[in-house]
């Protein structure tokens, strides 16, 4: 298992939306971004990324 302080360092040192950014692309929303889930067809944007919470969610 990934050691939590690890898991802290690379959500410091990172930003998820440019990451996913790179792969899926991604609306601004308010305060997340937003883009069609990489996991499931669909048309309509579901899949949800926090820059303030460095998590993603669909």
């Amino acid at each position: 298992m990934i050691p939590q302080d690890t898991i802290e360092q690379v959500r410091q040192a990172t930003d998820i939306a440019q990451v996913i950014g790179e792969y899926v692309r991604l609306k601004k929303k308010g305060k997340n971004h937003w883009g069609l889930c990489p996991f499931h067809t669909e048309k309509t944007p579901s899949f949800s990324v926090s820059t303030d919470k460095q998590i993603f969610h669909c």
